[in-house]
């Protein structure tokens, strides 16, 4: 046998097998896990933090407890009580005073007790009222105190109550038992009613005048994205009575004609008086509505990871990343807010927080032309949506759970509906190349931290974020998305938005955004200042009979309120920043400026008998004294009696002296949307994000992101190529590592559930 083809073979088998093996450990090697590297993150003493922070659940069911014990009235659960009976609306923090808490935080002071503010239904009353209640000391509450009065001025009439979720079931069965019936051949022939095709969306304000509680709700087919088809009916329903068998309904609207009642609708339908627009049956996904994709899944999109893991820390309520802490809360009625920001450990500002979302609609229908949605009253905080890994945050960002108490005896806990992540934004922060005299690249990644929390109030969904940058920038920033609102198309429909299926008009309207923002720039004394530009005219020196237009610098201290308060579209300086009693090195005032992005629309005319409730977005800025009793720009019982409003912000501004004093930036931004077919099915975020931002101007001596260590800078004359030289080099060695993608997880179709 000849033995040299056998070893040929076999000397070949165990090359491969080596080959095979090289390649194996190899990719083992590129493949490894990428490891967490903890990050030196600046001190901070322990626990302080928490004298902001939202209430536990067991802290919310101790209020309840005590609420229960020590009131000497019965209390029904909010979820099925009738408006005649006692209930607690919503229970949150109550924030301690300003003056407290500073003693606590900076000077050594007592924390100041921990308490809980809860808001009350008294239906079964002989003066029917809503009454808020302080409730402490936390944990262990033994005291309440009633601060409607303090707050308001006077008790909160019951009829300015916002709507909970069960009057809105009541009224529903109040549709579907009583109004319904009574044009039994229309609702069949014309809605094809079944007793569950049909969903309604409420109009607000609900009424003319105060003590009105009369409101338009619109019928929709209840399929997927039901707010993109209209039925053409819509019906006034007049439930101010707290006896729900008093309830009746005020008016009728069908195709353009209005109606007594169903009764009449009913007559002149059967009597072939009415021109009747038969709506095609949407299948249950909605058809054209639907967001299910219309195309497969390909290519999958860009991810992006930590290679060496988070850069920044969340503890309890406080987070901390590159020099910068805050600390951050949910409020059930105004959403997402912070306090204590500091940056490089000095207080930039106190709070900053969202007050209020507002949106005014047009249309030819009745419920469209009647809507003046205030967000904060149906809830900002309460309705925050549980967030989607991977499309609503990045995959792999840090999710919280959020906890609230509305509506409901029991805490509710939302999970993953607040996300922290560091974000490379794609671009550098600054950079330069040089190719003139020296020979040199300078650059700085431009990647920030990104707080975010999305709220899904009806139809709309709001995207709320908080950016902070290395250059000591802050950015408030809301992208909308979601459903547009729509109206039936019919007659002169095109004057109020454009046509976005065969029966939907898309409706215009305005958004409105108002932010608080109590800057403490070196302190908490600030004053407000102004600086532009304006051309002068000028002779060369070194050729005078030549001219030169030069622009030069203006200067102006802003130093009342009245001064102060920039109406919507009215010229502001570009320039407006809070100064300290401080300078830097160079001999300049230390101060942030503001500068507000935002295209908004026109604000109701002053003339309008509910614009005071809205009077805040009447300015872009103003900047007020900061007030303990003004806390906020606007009220949750506005929505319902915008006529008498219980907080109207146009009262904060009364030319008080705004130089050296703690100080409060009241900001609105918006945007004007006119509807159009590429809203279909959704509406985007892109072009549809507004807000401001806050800019170290001459708060620093030099830029602070020159000591970030994401800096790269290298010459001509250097080894680019060595990590010790350029950390990009390093790329391939530092970030050549698989990130721990865990299995995807979504709770947001249990979230409902209580604690």
């Amino acid at each position: 046998m000849n033995l040299k083809p056998v070893l040929i073979l076999l000397g070949l088998a165990l090359a491969t097998i080596f080959a095979l093996v090289c390649v194996l450990l190899t990719r083992e090697r590129s493949s490894r896990t990428c490891q967490h590297v903890p990050q030196e993150q600046e001190e901070t003493e322990d626990g302080q933090s928490l004298v902001f922070a939202d209430l536990t659940a067991e802290e919310m069911s101790q209020v309840v407890r005590y609420l229960q014990g020590h009131l000497g009235v019965p209390l029904v659960e909010a979820s099925r009580a009738k408006p005649s009976e006692n209930c607690i609306a919503w229970v949150d923090v109550q924030v301690p005073a300003k003056a407290e808490v500073l003693r606590f935080l900076d000077s050594g002071g007592a924390r100041p007790p921990r308490e809980a503010l809860a808001v009350l239904y008294f239906g079964k009353q002989p003066e029917p009222n809503i009454t808020e209640l302080v409730v402490g000391p936390l944990p262990r509450p033994a005291y309440h105190r009633d601060v409607t009065v303090q707050k308001y001025g006077g008790k909160v009439p019951y009829h300015r109550r916002p709507t909970l979720a069960v009057e809105y079931k009541q009224i529903g069965a109040f549709l579907k038992s009583q109004v319904f019936p009574s044009a039994p051949a229309f609702m069949q022939q014309v809605m094809e009613y079944d007793g569950a095709n049909l969903a309604t969306v409420t109009a607000a304000p609900r009424g003319f005048q105060s003590g009105d509680r009369v409101t338009w709700f619109v019928l929709f087919q209840n399929v997927s994205g039901f707010f993109l088809h209209p039925m053409g009916l819509e019906v006034l329903v007049d439930h101010s009575s707290l006896d729900i068998s008093e309830w009746a309904v005020s008016r009728v609207f069908y195709n353009g004609q209005y109606y007594r009642d169903m009764v009449q609708l009913e007559s002149a339908y059967v009597q072939g008086q009415i021109s009747v627009e038969k709506v095609r049956k949407a299948p249950w996904d909605g058809d054209f509505s639907s967001m299910k994709p219309r195309a497969p899944a390909a290519a999958l999109f860009p991810l992006q990871f930590e290679p060496q893991g988070p850069r920044y820390s969340v503890s309890n309520n406080q987070v901390l990343f590159q020099g910068w802490s805050f600390a951050f809360g949910m409020s059930v009625s105004t959403g997402l807010r912070l306090f204590d920001i500091r940056h490089k450990g000095e207080r930039v500002a106190y709070e900053i927080s969202v007050q209020e979302a507002m949106s005014v609609y047009g249309s030819n229908c009745p419920g469209g032309m009647s809507t003046r949605y205030m967000d904060g009253s149906f809830g900002l905080g309460r309705y925050t949506s549980p967030l989607v890994p991977g499309v609503d945050c990045p995959y792999l960002a840090t999710y919280v759970d959020t906890l609230s108490l509305s509506d409901s005896l029991r805490p509710q806990k939302r999970k993953a509906s607040l996300c922290i992540f560091e974000q490379n934004l794609g671009s550098p922060l600054r950079r330069h190349y040089s190719n003139l005299q020296s020979l040199y690249y300078g650059g700085l990644v431009n990647s920030a931290l990104v707080l975010r929390s999305i709220t899904t109030v009806g139809n709309y969904d709001y995207v709320w974020d908080f950016i902070f940058y290395q250059n000591g920038a802050l950015e408030g920033k809301v992208q909308a998305t979601g459903y547009p609102s729509s109206s039936f198309f019919h007659g002169d429909g095109l004057r109020y938005g454009n046509r976005l299926w065969e029966h939907t008009l898309g409706t215009i309207h305005t958004h409105f955004v108002n932010y608080k923002v109590d800057l403490d720039v070196a302190g908490v004394k600030n004053s407000l200042m102004a600086h532009d530009m304006a051309f002068e005219m000028a002779r060369a020196p070194w050729s005078p009979e030549q001219q030169i237009e030069r622009p030069r610098l203006t200067k102006k201290v802003l130093d009342t309120e009245d001064q102060a308060a920039f109406l919507l579209h009215s010229k502001m300086p570009r320039y407006i920043y809070f100064a300290a009693n401080s300078k830097n090195k160079w001999g300049h005032q230390r101060g942030y400026r503001i500068q507000i992005t935002s295209s908004a629309g026109d604000h109701i005319p002053e003339a309008s008998s509910m614009e005071r409730a809205v009077s805040w977005a009447r300015y872009q800025l103003a900047v007020t004294r900061r007030k303990e009793e003004e806390p906020t720009s606007t009220s949750i019982y506005n929505q319902n009696d915008p006529w008498t409003p219980t907080v109207a912000f146009a009262d904060f501004i009364n030319n008080e002296t705004i130089t050296n004093e703690d100080l409060v930036a009241w900001i609105t931004a918006g945007f004007l949307h006119i509807p159009h077919s590429e809203d279909i099915p959704n509406t985007v975020t892109v072009g549809n994000s507004v807000g401001f931002l806050l800019r170290p101007y001459n708060y620093y001596d030099l830029d602070p992101s020159i000591y970030s260590q994401d800096g790269v800078f290298f010459t001509s004359e250097q080894d680019f190529t060595a990590c010790e030289i350029n950390p990009l080099a390093c790329l391939p060695k530092t970030a050549s590592c698989l990130p721990n993608f865990p299995p995807f997880t979504f709770d947001g179709f249990r979230n409902m559930s209580r604690l």
